[in-house]
This record gives structure tokens, sequence and C-alpha cells, in this order.
């Protein structure tokens, strides 16, 4: 059994807009806090591709990992992920392979199917291409070819890209890319920071269709798991708040800018919405150290995961720092 000091520990920055806050702030927050990161010991820094929502900053991926990369020294960073259906494969090759070249050993590329966006947003992002989730194997494959040795008959390269073998990671909420990430013998991430019910199901599929690869000899498991680290049970349950009203108004379709902690969610929330928020936020980290501590050990005894990669979506940039100093803690024992 794998013990929680075992446990590689990493983090994905969603790049929150703050209520009266602008993207500018948010970047330079999102620096800081990978700054903070590295020096707490955590493993990678992951930003995500999301299009159209006021409140995440982080839409050009791959130009704030350039950013992220260039302001730190040792963390690994990379992309949890680029939505892969909004890109020509050659285009993220020439990206990221132009990343690992100035930055060598410290790039991951996580992939998704989904849009990252909404269907209007998608098409304006595309335009005349035809590319669709349907292509989504095919064009992992392709993405892979590029950033993989040149071979003699080769007549498109990416340059930045070829033979720089960028670590490529599936991602997903769903089973398709469990499976597909199994059978390519890739890395696998699984969004239960937002769709814990699928998680057990798809961590199972992956492991079951797992072939060894020149990539990975066994599988390697990364959870998404939602935090709220604070010095007391009382100060984590009211900073979440802000994290329980953004995923409310993601759900009625509102605005996601953040907004400040209340000291009680009743009367901003019906039952049913509240008990949608709690499936969402199935897998979240709420409290003090000692009560993470023990739901963690539990998380890693169910699941066996190989790395917990942690968002924390708060209000205050300092408690989102001094929340991922205290998981540092708990994790390095």
């Amino acid at each position: 059994m794998k013990r929680l000091s075992e446990i590689k520990f990493s983090t994905l920055d969603l790049v929150p807009v703050r209520e009266n806050g602008s993207a500018a702030q948010s970047l330079r927050n999102s620096l800081d806090l990978a700054q903070h990161v590295e020096k707490f010991g955590y493993n990678r820094f992951w930003v995500a591709e999301h299009h159209n929502m006021d409140g995440i900053a982080s839409s050009a991926t791959s130009v704030l990992l350039g950013y992220l990369a260039g302001g730190t020294s040792t963390i690994r960073v990379g992309s949890g992920g680029v939505m892969l259906p909004n890109h020509a494969p050659l285009v993220i090759a020439e990206q990221f392979g132009t990343l690992e070249s100035l930055y060598p050993g410290r790039i991951d590329l996580g992939l998704g199917r989904a849009p990252g966006s909404d269907q209007m947003t998608a098409r304006a992002l595309r335009r005349e291409r035809s590319g669709s989730a349907d292509d989504f194997p095919q064009d992992v494959a392709e993405l892979m070819r590029y950033l993989g040795p040149r071979t003699p008959d080769q007549r498109i390269i990416a340059m930045p890209g070829t033979g720089t073998n960028v670590p490529v990671w599936l991602l997903g909420s769903s089973l398709f890319s469990a499976q597909l990430a199994g059978e390519r013998g890739l890395p696998y991430a699984f969004a239960s920071h937002f769709a814990p019910r699928f998680m057990h199901e798809a961590i199972r599929v992956y492991r079951n269709h797992f072939k060894p690869s020149t990539v990975l000899d066994k599988p390697y498991v990364m959870l998404g798991v939602p935090l709220v680290a604070a010095d007391t049970d009382e100060q984590a349950d009211y900073l979440a708040t802000s994290v329980y009203q953004r995923i409310l108004a993601l759900m009625r379709g509102q605005s996601l800018v953040q907004r400040p902690p209340v000291k009680t969610m009743d009367g901003l929330w019906l039952p049913h919405e509240k008990e949608a928020v709690g499936d969402f936020l199935g897998l979240a980290m709420v409290g003090s150290p000692q009560k993470i501590r023990a739901k963690l050990e539990v998380l890693i005894e169910q699941t066996q995961a190989d790395e917990l990669i942690f968002t924390c979506d708060l209000y205050e940039h300092a408690d989102r720092v001094r929340s991922y100093e205290l998981l540092a803690q708990v994790m390095k024992g």
C-alpha cells in the first residue's frame, strides 16, 4: 500500500479572475503561485485551456506556460490541458516544441478532447477547420509523430518540435480517454476535481487496457482534487463558500468571476443546487491539515493513484498560497 509521503503532488491553476479584478492581476498571481509551490516541493504546475469564460484567464495556454516556465526554475509546467479539437496538431507541436527547446525537461503536454467551451465558441476558434472530438485519437497520433524523431520520408516537420519528445498525457472526465491512454501506453489524468462520479471506473478502464510503451512500462494515474486548506476547519468552511458560489454560477450559466466568501450559503442556493454543487465537488479536501490528511489517506488507499493534482480556487491570493503551503506539509508527512 502506498503511503501519502510517497505520492507526488502537483498544482492545477485555473487562473481565476476575481470580482473587480483584472486578467493581468490573475496572470501575475499565477506566476507568484507557481514560484511558491515550487519552493513548497510540488512536482508540476499546470494550467488549462478555457474560452469565453470571464472568470478564467488561461485561454492562451502555451503563451502563459512560457511566462510561467520563464519565472520558475525547477518545477515542471504544462497544460492540463490543451483542448486538441480546437487546434491543428502541427501548431501544438510547434508551440510545445518551442517551450521544450527553451525549458528542456520541464514541459508537459496534457491533451483533452472536449472543446473547453460552448459550441458557438468552438466554431469561432476553429473557423474553417473541420476538427472535432471524433478525430481525437488520430490527432494525438499525428501530434506525437511531430514531436518524435524525424523519419527519412517525413515531409512535414515541426520546427521546433521534431525530436523533442515532449511528454504527452491524456486527460479525461469520462471513459473514452481512459481507454485510449491505456491502449497507447500514456500517463492518464482524470478530472475528478469536477467529475468524481466516474473516477473509479475510469481508473479501472485505464489500467485494464494498459499496454506498455516506450513512454511507460506500467500505468500512471494522476487525479484532480479540489482543495481548501486552512489552519482550522471553520476557516476552511468559510473560504470554501467562494468555490461554492463559482460552481453555482457555472451551473446557472452566470459570470464565473470569483466572489468573496460569505458567512452562509443559505438563501444563495436551492436545495437541489446545493446537492449538485456537492456532487461536483465530491472529492474536495476542505478543512484543517489534520482533516485533509485523513481524507487523502482514504483516497490513496481506494485508488492507489501515483500523483494528485490540486486546484484551489479561493478569493484572496494569500489564502490560496497558504492552502498549498499547508497541503505540502500534509503530503510530506
